[in-house]
């Protein structure tokens, strides 16, 4: 093409396109598989630009400034798809590496369920166990959303099911909760650190549906030590069987705390309800209604009866009621006081949960307590004892 004169060359767009963008001869475009081969799990991941395997033998060295190189070799090695380059391949090939979960623990159920971190204090001198929830940590993921709503649970096995449950509150829509909430048993003796098992549940709550157990872990309370607090963080397990076989304390009815004193002031006895731990369930909802009647017999006039308030749906009942005899101190030692527990009940009798006797006749726990009482006058004296059903028949009617 010849130009005239002055006359000034005309370039299409098309022209100036394939000029400044196809310079020379076009290449054709890699497909996204290159950038990720597939091959036999086992071999070495050496390919090359045009895609097909190559067997990882021993090559020789060549150095970096001698190999060949362009672009794409840097784009395979940002996208990491074929490891390291045929200078950097071992003579042998390589084992396959194990499986590492991202947060460190082995695929197992410790994974799978995740871990609780919780602490347990054993209060010798109140009779308190105190369990002190902190937090949990990569929780099963139990909801549509891939999160859960969990809580804790604890029971005291063996023994009744909803008498000794505490759980914490509910969070919501989390695989790592924190609660840091301390839940308290009372009533606890050396008796019980020795042969009963504390059992810590995670679960997930529904408000729809039943709710769904996650984890649990069990802890033997003979691991604790009197006054030092213990902490653990242990990985949650699969549910396991309760052995209701194991002993025979599913038969105890629950356990009252009562304090004693005789005061010179007043001259009289006084006697304080002031609450009960793991009573049996009387009523059809799995909890009772309970209150407590005190006697101090002989009791030739009838009137030493007392009773206190009702509370309601509940198997931990807390009274702090205290009720006076008047008495003279040296008569003391020819009575016996009852304490009865009972289920209130409305149109019906009322059930008759347990009792325990302390007197001079008494045994154990109980006529220590008695005699302690004799023995320091204006001193108050608190002791826990376990309610059982072989009282005298007088009293297995309200």
């Amino acid at each position: 093409m010849t130009l005239r004169k002055g006359e000034k060359m005309t370039i299409s767009i098309q022209e100036h396109m394939a000029i400044d963008v196809c310079p020379g001869p076009i290449k054709p475009i890699k497909q996204i598989s290159d950038y990720f081969p597939r091959f036999p799990r086992g071999l070495p991941a050496a390919v090359g630009r045009s895609g097909p395997l190559r067997p990882a033998v021993s090559q020789p060295s060549v150095s970096p400034a001698e190999a060949p190189r362009d672009d794409d070799d840097d784009v395979d090695r940002l996208f990491g798809a074929y490891g390291t380059t045929p200078a950097e391949q071992p003579a042998k090939p390589q084992a396959p590496e194990e499986l590492v979960d991202p947060e460190g623990y082995e695929s197992d159920d410790c994974t799978t369920l995740g871990t609780l971190d919780f602490s347990l204090l054993y209060d010798q001198e109140n009779n308190a166990l105190h369990c002190t929830i902190n937090k949990a940590k990569g929780l099963k993921p139990m909801d549509h959303n891939g999160l859960a709503d969990p809580y804790v649970k604890l029971h005291l096995l063996p023994g009744a099911s909803k008498a000794n449950k505490l759980r914490t509150k509910t969070l919501r829509n989390t695989l790592n909760p924190t609660w840091n909430e301390t839940l308290t048993y009372y009533g606890i003796t050396d008796e019980d650190m020795i042969r009963k098992t504390l059992r810590i549940s995670v679960c997930d709550e529904d408000k729809f549906r039943h709710n769904e157990f996650i984890g649990e872990t069990r802890i033997p309370l003979k691991k604790l030590k009197p006054n030092q607090t213990k902490n653990f963080n242990i990985c949650l397990e699969k549910q396991l069987p309760i052995d209701k076989t194991e002993d025979k304390s599913l038969e105890e009815r629950g356990r009252i705390l009562i304090s004693l004193k005789y005061s010179s002031q007043k001259q009289g006895l006084l006697v304080g309800i002031i609450r009960c731990a793991h009573l049996a369930a009387m009523d059809a909802n799995g909890y009772s209604d309970p209150y407590v009647k005190t006697y101090l017999k002989p009791d030739e006039d009838k009137k030493s009866k007392h009773k206190t308030a009702v509370k309601k749906k509940t198997l931990n009942p807390e009274f702090n009621e205290e009720f006076c005899y008047e008495i003279k101190h040296g008569d003391l030692a020819k009575k016996t006081l009852e304490v009865t527990v009972w289920d209130y009940d409305i149109g019906k009798s009322n059930d008759f949960i347990g009792g325990v006797v302390l007197g001079i006749n008494a045994k154990g726990e109980r006529l220590k307590h008695w005699f302690d009482c004799l023995k320091n006058k204006d001193k108050k004296i608190e002791r826990w004892h376990t309610l059982t059903n072989e009282l005298p028949g007088a009293v297995l009617s309200d």
